[in-house]
C-alpha cells in the first residue's frame, strides 16, 4: 500500500521560512518523479515544484522560483520543499505527489497559513 505523508506545515510570517517533508512508503522511491502542489483557499490546485528521478532535474512554478527549493533524500524516501521569503500568496494546503509512467499517488496535504 502506497503512502505519502506530508509534514512540516504550520503558521509562518511573511518573509519567514518553512521546510516541508514528504515521506513515501510502499513504492520504489527512486523510480518516481516527486512533486509538490498547493491549493490556496478558494482556488484550484497548482503546481509548485518537481524533482525528476531520472536525472535529478528540478522545475518550479514562476511564482516560487528563487524562493523555494525541492530536494530528495533517497536513503530516507523523503522529498523536501524548502520555502524561503514566504509571501501571503503562498498560503495554501501543500500536497506531495509521486508519479511514474504507470501510476501516480497523492498525499493528504499539510496546511501552511501565512500571516503578515
Amino acid at each position: 500500500q502506497v503512502q505519502l505523508v506530508e509534514s512540516g506545515g504550520g503558521l509562518v510570517q511573511t518573509g519567514g521560512s518553512l521546510r516541508l517533508s514528504c515521506t513515501a512508503s510502499g513504492l520504489t522511491f527512486n523510480q518516481y518523479t516527486m512533486a509538490w502542489f498547493r491549493q490556496p483557499p478558494g482556488k484550484d490546485r497548482e503546481f509548485v515544484a518537481s524533482h525528476i528521478h531520472k536525472d535529478g532535474s528540478t522545475y518550479y512554478a514562476d511564482s516560487v522560483k528563487g524562493r523555494f527549493t525541492i530536494s530528495r533524500d533517497i536513503a530516507k524516501n523523503t522529498v523536501y520543499l524548502q520555502m524561503n521569503n514566504m509571501k501571503l500568496e503562498d498560503e495554501a494546503v501543500y500536497y506531495c505527489k509521486a508519479l511514474s509512467t504507470y501510476d501516480k499517488y497523492w498525499g493528504k496535504g499539510t496546511q501552511v497559513p501565512v500571516s503578515s
